[in-house]
């Protein structure tokens, strides 16, 4: 009994021990975890909780202009491919495949493999992050604008995409989202911008991460206007396919979209490698445009033929680096080095010359408006007044299709005074060329059009995008062996062969809603005839 007693007391003072023992043991390891969190927490980091998501605004803003590959989507998709098919650029080089409408895997799917890693993705982050936050009212409004301007011109290109649920890996773990139909994208898209422009508040954040309007005084109302003018871009899109709801969508924006050239959208860029824009840059006077690819006898053409004060701010002959128009040669499209019947040594000059393939004879992007800092126009006026003389000869709505067309010629000639003073084009030399090329309402919407396409270079996408829409520019399509497009101009990229690879069930269903499959000849729903 007295053993057992001693036992039970032993065995007391041993649980007692243990506990002790353990609530020390626990003490210390709190401590521990205390100081382990304190050394491994880094002092320079950035928690959710205090991160400024302005900062996403630049980046978003930014990368629309090209990726941090160096910007190779917009080298590949739109230079190459539909800087070639819409006739602003020439190559005899196959790497150009859009020159000769060429295979390219690579070169269609580039945009797209591209575009959702890096714009995508921070346009959905800032909208995600700015919903529901009072102090981030207008900079969610910017968001769902920003990320309806990116989604627009994925869609633009390929048709059928991941829209409404792209860019949520992180956000909800969808790592292989389905392609969502061009109509429905569409439909939102509209609906996005219209809700954002009308909630955007003067009184509410000015956003500091603005490289469009940030630190003017009228940020918001420029927002507004640039909101507007993308709005009346989106709905002027379906024209052919649902005019109902594009004259619907137009009408609400009369009077309220951008009012002169100070409210182009403009991302300026400097030598640093945060803003240089390596797209365009990237491939530099003494790159990629000067070995493979130049000016389209197309393009120069029209600015030779109508006496466009544009012609020497935009373009240069390497062999005498004159700007002046009659030395301006555009190189054709279709052609190749070979010595086939496609050999630019068979191509006649206007005036019986033979060039037989030396580049440096025909011209290239002029160095004012092809230089590092040189700025990435994104909307502007120019564009906007000429979507509204479109608007109004084919429905009658707004100012005269005449007023409308003569401020964007005047904008789209004026505008580049952007590029510096070398790019500074007089308000009377605008003028005399408008004078000598009045608008002729009996071939309204040709000429509206083709000014929209001549304001265009180096926004290749849009300009593909309104031709595609509106049949003008008249083209002459070009014959090549192994063309994948023989004497049409291609009407769609085709799908990243990455996304079929990975998302291979949801690519198999976007690809069996392709009227002729995944083709650049097939249409996408507002292109359908």
């Amino acid at each position: 009994m007295i053993i057992i007693k001693f036992k039970t007391l032993n065995m007391k003072l041993q649980s007692a021990y243990i506990l002790a023992s353990a609530m020390i043991i626990m003490a210390f390891a709190s401590s521990c975890k205390k100081d382990l969190l304190k050394t491994n927490t880094d002092p320079n980091s950035v928690s959710v909780d205090v991160f400024d998501p302005n900062n996403l605004l630049t980046t978003t803003q930014l990368f629309y202009t090209g990726s941090t590959d160096n910007g190779i989507e917009i080298e590949e998709t739109e230079l190459q491919g539909a800087g070639c098919y819409i006739q602003h650029f020439a190559s005899l080089s196959g790497y150009y495949f859009g020159d000769k409408y060429l295979l390219s895997y690579g070169g269609w799917g580039s945009y797209f493999d591209h575009a959702y890693t890096n714009q995508v993705k921070y346009a959905v982050d800032m909208y995600t992050t700015t919903t529901g936050k009072a102090q981030y009212k207008n900079l969610h409004q910017m968001a769902r604008i920003m990320k309806a301007l990116v989604f627009e011109r994925i869609t633009d290109i390929y048709g059928d995409v991941p829209y409404f649920n792209a860019g949520k890996a992180y956000i909800s773990k969808t790592y292989f989202p389905a392609y969502d139909k061009q109509q429905a994208i569409y439909t939102d898209l509209l609906k996005e911008v219209s809700q954002a422009v009308d909630s955007l508040d003067d009184k509410a954040d000015k956003p500091t991460g603005d490289l469009y309007f940030s630190g003017q005084d009228d940020q918001i109302a420029k927002w507004k206007r640039f909101g507007n003018s993308l709005l009346l871009r989106m709905a002027m899109r379906l024209t052919k396919v649902d005019p109902a709801t594009a004259k619907t969508y137009v009408t609400k924006v009369i009077g309220k979209t951008m009012a002169s050239n100070d409210d182009n959208a403009i991302v300026p860029h400097g030598t640093d490698q945060v803003t240089i824009n390596k797209a365009w840059r990237g491939l530099g006077l003494d790159g990629d445009i000067a070995l493979s690819g130049q000016l389209s006898k197309t393009f120069i053409d029209f600015l030779k033929n109508n006496g466009d004060p544009r012609l020497p701010v935009l373009a240069v002959v390497d062999s005498t680096s004159s700007s002046n128009a009659v030395d301006q040669v555009g190189l054709p499209n279709g052609y190749d080095l070979g010595n086939t019947k496609y050999g630019i040594i068979n191509y006649k000059g206007p005036n019986g010359e033979t060039y037989l393939g030396h580049l440096n004879l025909y011209s290239r992007p002029s160095p004012i408006i092809f230089n590092a800092t040189a700025p990435t126009f994104v909307l502007t006026y120019a564009e906007s007044e000429l979507l509204l003389a479109d608007a109004n000869k084919r429905w009658g709505i707004g100012t005269s299709a005449e007023a409308h067309y003569n401020n964007g010629v005047l904008a789209a000639i004026t505008e580049l005074t952007a590029y510096g003073a070398a790019g500074t084009i007089s308000d009377s030399d605008a003028q005399s060329y408008l004078d000598n090329n009045p608008y002729d309402d009996s071939k309204g919407l040709e000429m509206i059009n083709t000014q929209y396409w001549a304001c265009n270079l180096f926004n290749e996408f849009e300009a593909w995008s309104n031709y595609r829409r509106t049949g003008f520019p008249v083209l002459n399509p070009v014959t090549y062996p192994g063309s994948q497009s023989p004497g049409a101009i291609p009407r769609r990229m085709a799908y990243s062969t990455v996304d079929k690879q990975v998302n291979t069930a949801n690519y198999n269903v976007a690809v069996a809603n392709l009227t002729g499959g995944d083709k650049i000849t097939s249409r996408i729903w507002w292109d359908m005839k």
